[in-house]
């Protein structure tokens, strides 16, 4: 093994790509993920239950009693389209990847370059789990509000481990960078 300290890091990089790429394919495409639970209406990243897959969206109502004005504005659809960060930091963390493995099989620039694009990727889902925290937590409030019941779904603490794993590897990495990489010579 070429380089034994990119290890660590490429293992907690692949980790939260595995974990935002789970993120990514939410509700509608995998309804088995989602970031917010309305009575049987669930909200991913590119829409909702029954929705075609887009770029941002409005929040439907689960009833005819329900005043969705308060959800229907230009800055709650522009945080939806914010939400598109999240397939970005996958991709981010699979560049990562990639790097990490020349960095574990070949050469310590390849986890030089791991290490850049693991906090470039750090950065963005952290950016990105702010906004999805703040927008389903508006949601949730305002469908509570008028009493319909509203739960976060499994995607909002996929991508918080996705972030601490990211946070991990920003740090495994960095140690990575200053490890042994060469092979001791026998003294023959």
């Amino acid at each position: 093994m070429a380089a034994g300290p990119a290890i660590p890091g490429l293992f907690l990089v692949f980790a939260a790509m595995v974990l935002l790429i789970f993120v990514s394919v939410s509700v509608p495409t995998w309804n088995a993920i989602s970031f917010l639970n309305v009575g049987s209406i669930r909200y991913g990243v590119f829409g909702f239950t029954g929705s075609p897959t887009q770029i941002g969206y409005n929040f439907v109502s689960p009833g005819s009693d329900f005043d969705s004005s308060k959800l229907d504005t230009v800055v709650i659809k522009n945080l939806t389209r914010a939400l598109i960060l999240y397939p970005i930091a996958a991709g981010l963390s699979g560049l990562g990847v990639l790097f990490g493995l020349c960095g574990a099989a070949y050469h310590r620039s390849g986890t030089v370059l791991m290490l850049l694009t693991t906090s470039l990727a750090l950065l963005v889902t952290l950016v990105v789990w702010v906004l999805e925290m703040v927008l389903f937590g508006i949601a949730r409030d305002r469908y509570r509000a008028q009493g319909i019941n509203a739960q976060f779904g499994n995607a909002n603490w996929l991508g918080l481990g996705a972030l601490i794993a990211l946070a991990l590897g920003v740090c495994a990495s960095a140690c990575g960078v200053f490890g042994r990489y060469r092979r001791r010579r026998d003294a023959y």
